[in-house]
């Protein structure tokens, strides 16, 4: 008898709600296995690839590619006895969560009781999700098919809607594999449609009337006659959500203050070409980008206030003994802050290799959610745009940030004589509530005078 399961939206990192299907790795009829990756979506953090929970096969995607789905909310329908082996059950709803062996603390790769390998850290619904957002009409998420069809009983007679009645968002129309590729055809959204079939499920019938009637025009929807095609929208969602937010809160609760210092990096460029015919470096890409995080970790320990945190639940300041060093990124889905865990522990040669690993993955597109999350200091790179300096917005949960600009030839005076040097200009911003003046304007130098004579560092 065919056991039917529904894998829900998984919270994949710590206080997210909702996440978007970027593409389905399967297909209604496919046999599927556990830990077989089935869909990858993009949280507000990053693109995550899903693993499948069971050994079975695939009856219905209950979210298309580009829907954004609430966590908690069934994404697909899988069928664990196709081959009707399993005792008959009575039908009852049970809590949807991944196979875990009774642990979900594994880390990705390793061997988890039972012999399982955990692919993803923090993967499945989380105890007391449910409780954290209220839905109309919770779905069971894993129904056993009854022993015989059962008649629906006869719909109440009600009075037919003047015109389809809009879903909530996180509302999952129930429809057909046929009827929702009818539907994206013909551009219907299915969440605006009441279905007509039994228990409301959506038919043919509903979306080609969606079709034929005519449509109203909503009194928000924004004219194009004056610019036709020359604008387009794009929905704000994923990372760019996220991101601005986050801007938002910090811009608007931690009082900002930005510095500015320009210094000569001739001898940091120098140093950087020898290291270049080092045996230890030769392998190793090495950026200004390297010495400027490596001057960060240096200065922050005669500055620890740079690496401290603002706690305002607490009442308190939290200082750091490490530094979790986040790298400001651009990548085709928007800006992200991976960190470098433990930054302070590394060597130049292993910070290199770290930032140029760091930036591959983000290039690409997978960093995982959990690398960007609880860093203490960020540095944000405007040079490699040819800009020379900015005024950066501190990272959420952090108490400054470097932007560090161009390197450029310009007239620098050395010993009474304007000669050719290598310069570069460095912003600071920092939160006034915990770093003063004084200590912001103490590390901003120090970070300069290491980039202006790499040799400092023996002093430190």
């Amino acid at each position: 008898m065919p056991q039917f399961q529904q894998f829900p939206m998984p919270d994949t990192a710590e206080g997210l709600t909702e996440a978007e299907i970027l593409t389905w790795h399967v297909k209604p009829g496919d046999a599927v296995k556990v830990n077989q990756i089935i869909v990858e979506i993009e949280t507000a953090k990053a693109a995550v690839e899903l693993p499948c929970p069971w050994d079975g096969v695939v009856t219905e995607l209950l979210a298309e590619i580009g829907q954004t789905v609430e966590v908690g909310v069934p994404i697909i329908t899988i069928d664990t006895d196709p081959s009707g082996a399993a005792a008959p059950a009575a039908p009852a709803p049970v809590a949807a969560e991944p196979a875990t062996n009774g642990t979900s603390s594994g880390k990705i790769g390793e061997e988890m009781p039972g012999g399982r390998i955990a692919t993803l850290v923090g993967y499945g619904p989380r105890a007391g999700a449910a409780k954290r957002r209220a839905r109309k009409d919770p779905a069971p998420v894993a129904v056993a098919a009854p022993a015989a069809p059962v008649a629906p009983p006869p719909p109440a007679p009600v009075a037919a809607p003047a015109a389809p009645v809009a879903q909530p968002g996180g509302y999952v129309p129930q429809a057909k594999p046929p009827v929702r590729k009818l539907a994206k055809d013909l551009g219907v959204d299915l969440r605006a449609l009441a279905g007509s079939g039994a228990n409301g499920v959506i038919t043919r019938e509903d979306v080609e009337q969606a079709v034929a009637a005519p449509a109203s025009t909503p009194a928000s929807t924004v004219s194009t006659a004056d610019n036709g095609s020359r604008e387009r929208r794009v929905v704000i969602k994923g990372v760019r959500k996220a991101t601005a937010q986050a801007m938002v809160d910090s811009a608007f609760t931690a009082p900002h203050v930005t510095e500015f210092l320009t210094i000569d990096v001739t001898p940091m460029m120098e140093l950087r070409a020898r290291l270049k015919t080092s045996p230890a470096f030769r392998d190793v890409k090495v950026t200004p980008l390297v010495f400027a995080a490596k001057a960060v970790i240096l200065a922050a320990r005669r500055t620890p206030d740079v690496n401290a945190t603002w706690d305002a639940a607490a009442g308190e300041i939290v200082y750091k003994d490490y530094v979790h060093l986040g790298i400001a990124a651009a990548t085709p889905r928007g800006l992200v802050v991976p960190k470098v865990r433990d930054a302070d522990r590394m060597s130049l040669r292993d910070l290199a290799m770290a930032l140029d690993r760091l930036a591959t993955t983000a290039r690409d597109g997978k960093t995982s959610p959990a690398e960007m999350m609880g860093g203490t200091f960020t540095i944000t790179n405007v040079g490699v745009f040819g800009v020379d300096t900015g005024t950066p917005i501190i990272n959420p949960g952090e108490s400054a940030i470097l932007a560090l600009g161009a390197i450029r030839d310009m007239p620098w005076v050395v010993d009474g004589q304007v000669v050719p040097r290598k310069v570069c200009q460095l912003a600071l911003s920092f939160d006034h509530r915990v770093v003063d003046g004084q200590q912001g304007s103490q590390f901003l130098a120090d970070v300069g005078a290491l980039l202006a004579d790499p040799g400092l560092a023996m002093t430190y």
